[in-house]
């Protein structure tokens, strides 16, 4: 087997995990036994181990000493760190953003809101899930995309991997509503005019609040799943 088929090997079983544990399929604690992977993913150790070694970094899996590997633990104080941190560095992106940013920039908002805005025929519920977070994800990237600053971005998509799973909670609760999906519509609607009349004040704020709802959705979530 050659690097690169290893290589293409490595990065599949990274993306099918990852997704898997998002899902909770694998819960949170739970051991990672290498035979299970093997059979699930059809892969063998070396890929599954530099998968395993790519999600530790991302603190989605857990590795314990001499004895494989497990899924991290959920908390609500992880919740409540997480989600604060990602709407202060939002918040500072916006800022930086609506100083910075251009026309390009304010027609990238525009556009991307309106393509989240479109109703979406879709076969499935979770196709649902995956086109309106696919739409929602480049909303919101574009909005902060005008700061120009690549390191900050990049510790915007650390923060975003590890909410993830905690994310996904709150997919399922609002997605699937047409009532909460509404209000989103709404919060997405007056986000689009502060930011565009480049009010930073108001809208950093708002981007705050706007960032923090998923919190007690997630919190209950957890709470009726037995994760909390």
């Amino acid at each position: 087997m050659d690097s690169k088929t290893r290589e293409n090997l490595g990065v599949s079983a990274y993306h099918r995990l990852k997704n898997d544990i998002i899902r909770n399929v694998y819960k949170p604690g739970e051991k990672l036994l290498m035979s299970r992977l093997k059979e699930r993913y059809d892969l063998g150790v070396g890929p599954l181990r530099e998968a395993l070694s790519q999600l530790v970094a991302e603190r989605l899996v857990v590795a314990i000493s001499q004895r494989g590997f497990r899924v991290a633990p959920m908390s609500l104080a992880e919740l409540n760190d997480i989600y604060d941190a990602r709407a202060q560095i939002e918040g500072l992106l916006l800022r930086l953003s609506i100083e910075r940013g251009d026309d390009s920039w304010e027609a990238d908002i525009l556009a991307r809101a309106h393509t989240l805005s479109k109703v979406v025929k879709v076969n499935s519920s979770e196709e649902l899930l995956e086109v309106w977070d696919t739409r929602h994800q480049a909303f919101h990237s574009a909005i902060v995309s005008g700061c120009r600053s690549p390191h900050l971005l990049q510790i915007r998509d650390s923060l975003f991997d590890q909410v993830e799973r905690y994310r996904h909670l709150w997919l399922r609760e609002t997605v699937l509503s047409e009532e909460a999906l509404a209000r989103k519509h709404q919060e997405h609607t007056e986000l689009v005019e502060v930011i565009l009349a480049r009010d930073i004040e108001r809208a950093t704020r708002m981007m705050r609040d706007h960032l923090m709802t998923p919190v007690p959705i997630i919190t209950e979530a957890m709470r009726q799943q037995g994760l909390a």
